[in-house]
């Protein structure tokens, strides 16, 4: 059993035999308003619940309790379970589970009037018992089980339903053995501690069906979300793992962060709301490449649109090479058997230079390596060559469109396919301004709108300064960049190692690229080595000499 973490108060009762029972009510209902504002304030389901039971122990004054709640297959669900004098606690914070099966409200299609717990959820009436052992009528076995096995005396019950604002039985709340505050004698539950505890079930029903529908509208506004990145994966299995793992880096950074005590970020914390905020923030930062043409984002070669046009240039070769061979066969009607075979050793060596010049643009169609000047005019050179099209015209070897892909001086886009890819960003912050958040999610925007920005403010697409960003936004800059550099899943690279990536994103620090501070972080807290861990394959997690990293202050 795990140490006891009950928080029950102890009231403080007027002292002698002249105190006023008026007193006592009044003291006990002031600590009832000041319960119902607390359990108004608490998110966490499991607390909620625990504080409900912990209130009703305290203000009826009781040793123990049970806090049941419906299922949708009719049954009472032990959720907490509190004796004080035994430091018996089971459910809710403590870790330890409420071992016991729960109570059906119908056995063989009638209602189960012989459980105290299940009679008060059907009727919706309160059940005050004085004394288990000789009340008639209900089925007390698993309580006298419980006492012959840990020596107690469970007696007096007060069994009230929690009905929420629609009339609905949500849950039941038991409370066991009240205690006299003067002598510590079990004695029954007093008219006015089942008013109170009527009272408090009421309030707890209502805090606890305001707390299940706010987790259920988060939950959907998640599930939408998850829909959002899942149109965005069907269309490009490349971008789909980036909307899942960015949010991760960027909490995996944020926590980094609200950890240090040393140095320009030791003031930088957050509470749960803001963890919430930056997650969903993290969730969508990507969501404007609905927009995104499915050609461009999954542009894997320089001439890919909806297929790979080297194709058509392997067909050209062909027709070239073919007229070629026409040519030196017609040549040859007339030709000595020397002048034969100098046209064949010229014919060999014309085949073998478009063979190569194919290479060529095979290589460049690629975009892995950086074109260099002589590597664009020889694609002009080629795109000279004369070839007759299939309506019998002679024509360029490269129209003007292929000649100004396969000269992409760096990757695959050219610079306007690169704007369309960059205004995913405009789009998702257009999108998400558009939307009337809640007060503790008004920074979603700003947050996923600001990984393009640079700490130089030569960003886009608002050119902001790392003092005009958020410590958040900025984390999610330096995730983003370095999700992208390790990613394995993109069709135009391989996923880099982790020093690869950290010389990279380390000289992008000295570039004033990524904020320098966050990026220091970053190393020092092994923040790159836990995402590895969990996204990274074992190729690429190698070893890291953090020294020699660009621009890192250890």
């Amino acid at each position: 059993m795990g140490a006891s973490i009950d928080r029950t108060q102890g009231l403080r009762f007027p002292g002698g035999a002249a105190a006023s029972a008026a007193d006592d009510l009044v003291q006990r209902l002031d600590q009832l308003n000041a319960i119902g504002a607390s359990l108004s304030a608490e998110r966490d389901i499991n607390r909620l619940l625990e504080a409900i039971l912990t209130a009703a122990k305290t203000i009826t004054r009781a040793d123990g309790g049970t806090l049941y709640r419906l299922t949708e297959e009719k049954t009472l669900r032990f959720e907490i379970v509190r004796t004080s004098s035994l430091k018996y606690y089971l459910g809710g914070t403590t870790g330890n589970p409420v071992p016991f099966y729960p109570i059906q409200l119908y056995k063989d299609g009638k209602p189960n009037q012989t459980m105290v717990a299940a009679q008060a959820a059907l009727t919706g009436n309160t059940i005050n018992i004085a004394d288990a052992y000789t009340a008639e009528g209900f089925d007390f076995t698993g309580t006298r089980a419980f006492d012959a096995k840990t020596g107690y005396r469970s007696k007096s019950f007060l069994t009230v339903p929690m009905r929420n604002h629609e009339g609905e039985t949500i849950g039941v709340l038991q409370l066991i053995n009240a205690q006299d505050p003067r002598s510590g004698e079990i004695v029954a539950f007093s008219a006015s501690d089942q008013r109170l505890a009527e009272s408090l079930a009421s309030q707890a029903a209502v805090a606890l069906a305001n707390r299940m529908l706010i987790n259920q509208l988060e939950s959907l506004f998640e599930s939408f979300i998850s829909l959002i990145n899942g149109a965005i994966d069907e269309k490009s299995p490349y971008t789909g793992g980036h909307c899942q793992r960015v949010p991760v880096l960027t909490m995996l950074l944020a926590e980094a962060v609200n950890e240090t005590t040393e140095g320009p970020l030791a003031q930088f914390r957050m509470t749960d709301k803001d963890r919430y905020e930056l997650k969903i923030a993290g969730l969508l930062h990507d969501c404007g490449k609905v927009t995104t043409p499915v050609h461009v984002v999954d542009k894997a070669t320089k001439l890919e649109t909806i297929f790979d046009r080297v194709q058509l240039i392997d067909t050209r070769f062909e027709v070239l090479k073919r007229d070629l061979e026409i040519e030196s066969l017609k040549r040859r009607a007339s030709m000595s058997r020397m002048e034969m075979a100098d046209d064949e050793a010229r014919l060999r060596d014309e085949l073998r230079r478009l063979d190569e010049d194919r290479k060529f643009l095979h290589a460049c169609n690629i975009g892995s390596e950086r074109m260099r000047d002589e590597d664009i005019e020889h694609v002009k050179r080629i795109a000279r060559y004369r070839w007759r099209d299939v309506s019998g015209h002679e024509a360029d070897f490269l129209t003007a469109d292929e000649v100004r892909n396969l000269t992409i001086r760096a990757g695959t886009l050219t610079e306007d396919e690169r704007k369309i890819i960059n205004h995913h960003i405009v789009a998702t912050i257009k999108m998400l301004e558009s939307l009337p958040w809640p007060r503790h999610l008004t920074n979603v925007p700003e947050y996923a709108g600001g990984h393009h920005e640079r700490m130089d403010g030569k960003g886009y697409p608002r050119g902001l300064t790392r003092e005009q960003m958020s410590v958040q936004a900025r984390c999610m800059g330096i995730a983003d960049i370095f999700e992208a550099l390790t990613a394995k899943d993109r069709p135009y690279k391989k996923g880099k190692t982790l020093s690869e990536s950290l010389q990279i994103l380390g000289r992008m620090k000295e570039n004033h690229h990524v904020d320098p501070d966050l990026f220091d972080v970053f190393v020092r807290r092994k923040v790159y080595r836990r995402y590895a861990e969990m996204f990274l394959d074992k190729e690429q997690m190698d070893e890291v000499d953090e020294s020699k990293i660009p621009g890192y202050q250890p």
